[in-house]
């Protein structure tokens, strides 16, 4: 049985994307050519590695152990070619890091200092909630992720990065404006101004009002946080961000942050990886800066 690296890097492509379409498109191949490479993988192993659906594709049993394979083989591939760099004058390479939006704050900063820093090193860096990161990681999808520690990490290596506490943000004349610090069931009657569909937080902030059994009576949806707290000085509605998001330029605002008492609403977020030490050479440059600005 032989499958090249081509193989093994459309497959993973493929299933990534849960689309043979779109993983011939991160992979540089025709859908024709994509297409008749899996075949072939298939008529080689004499045993269906996808499962074929109208809207995507899934891997079978014999589909997830290639997987597993092809992860560890390119992971090794990419490893040595990180190495091998460091010796041909300048370290080049890319690395994939997941973050949960509350970190996105944080990380907004440092990693636009270490792309300037390291101009050859690409990062792409995309929102997941903190659950599907860990389970992300664990799986290889990524290189690296940054999100809550409530979010089950185990099997993977952790290190500490920042404490991430989210407040209720009101009115300036508002009834709850003077409180030290407020629960969430006690600002469920309110109307609340939420980020766009798709945010990990708002999905986040969403699951615990319901738990409190009263969903959030949301009037609008927002992409950023200077629009929603634009929003709540009209008087139209509150709203939760994180506060490091108004650590700067609110205090003009005619507006009032209020603490959020719940447990949940003050996190430890942590640096996640399969094994720190396995990492390519590149990765462990942005960990290394993650951590010393975090000291």
């Amino acid at each position: 049985m032989r499958f090249d690296l081509a193989d093994l890097r459309l497959f993973r492509f493929v299933v990534e994307a849960e689309s043979i379409t779109r993983g011939a498109e991160r992979a540089g191949l025709a859908l024709a050519s994509a297409s008749a490479r899996i075949r072939s993988m298939e008529d080689t192993a004499e045993v269906e590695l996808l499962e074929r659906h109208p809207r995507g594709v899934r891997p079978t049993p014999a589909g997830r152990a290639v997987l597993h394979h092809a992860r560890l083989v390119l992971g090794q591939i990419e490893q040595m070619r990180s190495d091998l760099r460091q010796y041909a004058g300048g370290l080049r390479g890319h690395v994939r890091l997941l973050s949960n939006s509350a970190a996105l704050f944080h990380l907004s900063g440092a990693i636009g200092r270490f792309l300037a820093e390291n101009p050859s090193i690409d990062v792409d860096l995309e929102e997941r909630p903190s659950t599907e990161i860990a389970v992300a990681i664990a799986a290889g999808l990524a290189d690296l992720g940054v999100g809550a520690d409530i979010a089950g990490t185990s099997g993977l290596e952790t290190l500490p990065f920042r404490l991430d506490r989210l407040v209720l943000v009101v009115p300036q004349e508002h009834a709850l404006a003077t409180r030290k610090k407020i629960f969430l069931r006690d600002a469920l009657d309110e109307p609340f101004i939420g980020l766009a569909h798709g945010s990990a937080l708002q999905t986040h902030i969403s699951s615990h009002a319901s738990r409190e059994g009263q969903p959030l009576k949301l009037r609008v949806r927002l992409n950023t946080v200077e629009a929603i707290c634009a929003m709540v000085e009209t008087g139209v509605g509150v709203a939760i961000v994180p506060e490091i998001a108004l650590r700067t330029g609110w205090q003009d605002a005619a507006i009032r942050l209020v603490p959020l008492a719940d447990p949940w609403a003050s996190r430890q977020l942590r640096i996640c990886a399969r094994r720190f030490s396995e990492l390519p050479a590149h990765a462990k440059r942005l960990v290394e800066q993650l951590r010393n600005e975090n000291s």
